[in-house]
């Protein structure tokens, strides 16, 4: 499934009936398409900061009174052609946490924080992405940004998932929305998330990509909505996918 990468990807052209190159398969949708999805997340995305700024400011005193460090975690992630860019989230671990640990985060961490805690169980850190989206890195819905060492083996059908931007939520992040609690207890959190996680994460990734359209963008938002609300929230679409028990990645060797 994986084999080492370029840094960067360009999606492959298409060739029509008569052998003409035409325009790249992430193209295929139309530039209204790509335009309208485009302003729904600047829309969006500006709307939420300015309703949400009071939270957010609170939040941002919060972190930075709570343990010595920025208030935002600004790790590099893979974006559209596997092009890295600065994601923003909240911090929610100790500042130097890539240097004492692996990029996987379980939910008995020592590096997380006492307010890091609160803002993970609640996906509150990951608020802070909507500067990426006005900025353009990522989008409201689209595959979860994953760091450069996993996308660098990315092979076959799943250099796909490289000709949209990442986005915010997606039915994986719907399907395992507490990564932390599936890695509780794990011996090796990233060894765990390859084997349990990554395989399910990818293909559901890959099935966004060619279903995408705005009325599945909102779908997913809606979803994810709820499952904030209720846990146990399991849209129609993921009936077919079995979710992850809290503490599964302890059983991986």
């Amino acid at each position: 499934m994986f084999r080492r990468k370029p840094a960067t990807y360009r999606p492959p052209f298409h060739r029509n009936a008569s052998g003409q190159q035409g325009k790249p398969a992430h193209c295929r949708l139309g530039a209204i398409s790509h335009l309208l999805k485009r302003l729904f997340d600047l829309l969006v995305s500006v709307s939420a900061l300015l309703v949400l700024a009071p939270l957010l400011i609170v939040i941002a005193v919060w972190v930075k009174a709570d343990s010595p460090g920025p208030v935002f975690y600004r790790g590099q992630r893979a974006g559209r052609g596997n092009r890295p860019f600065g994601i923003y989230k909240f911090r929610s671990m100790v500042a130097d946490a890539e240097s004492v640990g692996g990029s996987s985060t379980s939910g008995s961490d020592r590096r997380v924080t006492k307010s890091g805690r609160f803002i993970r169980k609640y996906k509150i850190d990951e608020l802070a992405q909507l500067l990426n989206v006005v900025a353009g890195h990522m989008s409201l819905v689209g595959p979860r940004p994953e760091v450069l060492f996993y996308t660098s083996k990315y092979a076959g059908e799943y250099l796909e998932i490289f000709t949209v931007r990442p986005g915010i939520t997606d039915w994986a992040s719907i399907w395992n929305a507490d990564e932390g609690a599936v890695l509780a207890g794990a011996r090796d959190a990233d060894r765990a998330y390859e084997a349990l996680i990554q395989p399910t994460k990818l293909r559901l990734q890959l099935r966004y990509v060619r279903e995408r359209s705005m009325l599945t963008d909102i779908r997913i938002l809606v979803h994810t909505l709820g499952r904030i609300i209720n846990p146990d929230h399991v849209p129609r679409e993921l009936s077919d996918t079995p979710p992850l028990a809290p503490g599964a990645g302890s059983d991986v060797a």
